[in-house]
């Protein structure tokens, strides 16, 4: 089940912009009902696009932001479990692709928070496209308000939101890490190459090195909850389900990180062969 999933996560993180059509769109934004993960990180996305709200009495942070069309539905899901737009002051970002970036310029008027985000991703977030990608869409562009650089620590009340620059799936690919009721928590990014050329790219030559060095620094890390920005990558609906039903730990599992990983290394091999990459 977790292969077919992690397979099926692979296909789609992100789609070539010929498979960009209306279908695709519409089912990564079919609404998704928020619920609490664990503590103070709460699930906010759709359907197929993850969203987190980690919430304090200081204000709350918002992590990624969805197509363009997803923003309305963030900002209703975040209304739905009892917090306030205004209340959200900054925006994190995982990555600058379409699918992630899209609702940010929305998001940020709606709630009047500070976006931040990574040197090596501002470029495409403030042009509103991944510039060495041409294939991918583009979407609204969003000022950044705040860069942060590898292992700088976003603090605002007792939230601590750690920086962990993880390049690969884009130049400035960030995971971000928290604690929440005495849990380590991981938001991973850069675990697949969602057809990133791992050579002969101008835009990004270094490519297929920052995979490898992002995957062996993620592998290094620990976490005992996992989250990403792709549900089906690391069995939303199973664990929600699991957590209704009364598993209140549904989402604690110190090893799998290093099983995603691990499987991240495998799949990042076999395309780099594939693309004759050594």
């Amino acid at each position: 089940m977790i292969r077919s999933l992690f397979a099926a996560a692979l296909l789609l993180l992100p789609v070539p912009a010929a498979a960009q059509d209306a279908q695709q769109r519409i089912a990564w934004n079919r609404p998704a009902q928020p619920f609490t993960v664990i503590g103070n990180v709460h699930y906010v996305g759709t359907d197929g696009l993850s969203a987190f709200l980690v919430t304090g009495p200081a204000g709350h942070v918002l992590i990624d932001g969805g197509l363009p069309e997803s923003a309305p539905l963030i900002a209703a899901n975040i209304r739905t479990l009892g917090f306030e737009l205004k209340d959200v002051k900054y925006i994190l970002i995982n990555h600058a692709h379409f699918d992630h970036s899209g609702g940010l310029a929305e998001l940020k008027r709606l709630t009047g928070a500070k976006l931040v985000a990574s040197a090596g991703d501002r470029g495409d977030l403030e042009a509103g496209r991944t510039r060495n990608r041409p294939e991918l869409d583009g979407f609204p562009p969003v000022k950044v308000d705040r860069v942060i650089r590898d292992g700088d620590v976003l603090r605002l009340g007792p939230i601590a939101l750690t920086a962990h620059m993880t390049p690969g799936h884009t130049k400035g690919a960030t995971t971000w890490t928290t604690v929440a009721d005495g849990r380590r928590v991981i938001f991973a990014t850069s675990l697949t190459v969602a057809g990133q050329k791992l050579a002969g790219d101008p835009g990004y030559p270094q490519a297929a090195a920052d995979f490898r060095r992002t995957l062996a620094r993620v592998g290094a890390m620990g976490a005992d909850v996992f989250l990403n920005f792709h549900p089906e990558f690391f069995d939303l609906k199973g664990k929600r389900a699991a957590q209704v039903a009364g598993r209140r730990d549904a989402f604690i599992d110190a090893g799998e990180l290093p099983r995603q990983v691990a499987r991240a290394k495998a799949g990042f091999e076999a395309e780099a062969r594939r693309q004759g990459v050594r």
